[in-house]
């Protein structure tokens, strides 16, 4: 029988997905006849299940119920020429092509890389060509036929590909065009490329971070797909502590090794991929500010705000700062007064490597 279970980072696991909130007020806004939202940003911390979450969007805003209401979904790759890949998949849509030789495109094979057949410009070069200019045309034709545009991507940084689509983005909303935004990213990452000089739509735009997995959901999804009894489900759902890769591992581990392996030892196999796969890129991303602060939280769950300040000495005036960054980047938990490290067994793995 297959494993049921998906240990593959940026995958949406097929047989043991848990539906959360935060897609819902991006899906409803994107049901309105003229969206209040243009840009989202999904932030969390690495495998909080932020690809899963614009999956979800991207199967949404692509399925039948939207379709007929106008809505194109497209997925960019962050690491390439993010205006020519919308300019190609503008330019494959069969309406934008009945209308080519009315608005003059200027698309060039030799612009576009793609060894011929997309060329509508009689320019014998290619010394007027710009790729936004003509965007720009497609998306005027776009508007004309009441249709929309949703542009999903997956992990932003601040790249020089990334900035210049950006800019041309924020353009477009200028222009009015029916153009919209979800993309997922670190929240450092995310906040880097808001900061960015004219790119005030994207600071702006709304920031949705990943929670944890339902416990009661994830209790119930170990019991139909591993035929474990109440009790093991409870306390498997309660380890994971609603973090989604660890959920996953954790069901893929059992499914792999429940027959010839203690509960302990799975255990440990957990911890041991969640220490090389996750937590070693976490801990290496971290400031040596917010290392310093999330060292001092090993020891016990949750620790007050005075006892903190206490075990940070001369470093306490930058609690506050160094909270809210490990807060927004999901490392830790609050509530009020209170702190402590978020993800399971974290606190393991930095008494044990973060300090080398």
């Amino acid at each position: 029988m297959q494993n049921p279970f998906s240990t593959t980072f940026s995958k949406l696991p097929e047989y043991t997905y848990i539906p959360t909130e935060e897609p819902r007020e991006i899906i409803e806004n994107f049901s309105y006849e003229s969206p209040t939202e243009s840009v989202y940003k999904i932030t969390g911390i690495r495998g909080s299940g932020k690809t899963v979450i614009l999956a979800n969007i991207h199967d949404k805003i692509r399925s039948k119920e939207f379709a007929d209401n106008g809505w194109i979904v497209y997925s960019l790759n962050p690491g390439r020429d993010m205006l020519v890949q919308f300019a190609a998949a503008l330019n494959s849509e069969k309406f934008i092509r009945e209308r080519a030789k009315s608005i003059s495109l200027n698309l060039s094979a030799s612009v576009f890389g793609t060894g011929g057949g997309v060329g509508f410009s009689k320019q014998p070069d290619d010394r007027f060509f710009d790729v936004g200019v003509e965007i720009g045309k497609m998306l005027e034709v776009v508007r004309e036929l009441h249709k929309k545009i949703l542009i999903c991507v997956d992990d932003v940084s601040k790249t020089q590909d990334m900035v210049v689509f950006a800019h041309e983005f924020s353009g477009w909303l200028f222009s009015g065009f029916p153009v919209y935004f979800v993309c997922t990213g670190l929240y450092e990452n995310v906040m880097e490329l808001g900061n960015t000089k004219n790119l005030t739509f994207f600071r702006r735009g709304t920031t949705v971070a990943t929670k944890p997995l339902n416990y009661i959901r994830m209790s119930e999804m170990y019991k139909s797909r591993l035929s474990v009894d109440a009790d093991t489900s409870k306390k498997m759902a309660s380890i994971t502590r609603g973090y989604a890769y660890a959920f996953q591992q954790l069901g893929a581990i059992y499914f792999r090794r429940g027959n010839d392996a203690s509960f302990e030892e799975m255990i440990d196999e957990l911890k041991s991929e969640l220490f090389a796969y996750s937590y070693e890129k976490i801990w290496e991303e971290l400031s040596g500010e917010d290392r310093f602060l999330a060292s001092l939280l090993t020891a016990k769950e949750e620790y007050k705000r005075e006892e903190v300040l206490s075990l940070m000495g001369d470093k306490s005036k930058g609690y506050s700062v160094y909270r809210d960054r490990l807060l927004k980047r999901g490392v830790i938990t609050g509530r009020q007064g209170y702190i402590g490290l978020n993800p399971p067994f974290f606190a393991e793995y930095v008494r044990e490597y973060g300090m080398i």
